[in-house]
């Protein structure tokens, strides 16, 4: 597929019905556990992999107009590229600063997302897709 500069608003409300879904599935698991060390780790596994789905529905969104200053967009985008180390990593290409990023992560921390960060996290995503490739 080539890039994508601009989202039909239909893809982009898809997109998110679709997010809201899996929250809504990892809610009702939730209030289901037993125990709260296992409840625990399963909400880091599975935030972590929802930061892959959401970089993922919109993998060819060019690079252009996400530009490199360090927004929301370029925050998943690094969490990603960080998620096989299980730490942040550092992208020359792109200026994330911990301080104006959305999840304050610095390069070396240890990537452990509960729901409460990945609902910051997405609706600043969902936001920034909105303002450049609607």
């Amino acid at each position: 597929m080539l890039g994508v500069k601009t989202y039909p608003k239909s893809y982009v409300a898809a997109c998110r019905a679709k997010v809201e879904k899996d929250i809504s599935a990892y809610r009702a698991l939730a209030a289901t556990a037993k125990t709260q060390p296992a409840l625990k780790a399963f909400e880091t596994t599975f935030f972590n992999n929802m930061v892959l789905v959401l970089d993922n529905l919109f993998v060819h969104r060019l690079r252009g107009v996400e530009g490199k200053d360090g927004n929301p967009l370029n925050e998943v985008r690094v969490l990603c590229d960080s998620m096989l180390n299980s730490r942040m990593v550092a992208d020359k290409s792109i200026k994330l600063s911990p301080e104006k990023s959305v999840l304050k992560y610095k390069v070396g921390d240890e990537i452990k997302l509960s729901e409460a960060d990945f609902l910051l996290l997405s609706k600043a995503f969902f936001a920034e897709i909105e303002r450049k490739y609607l």
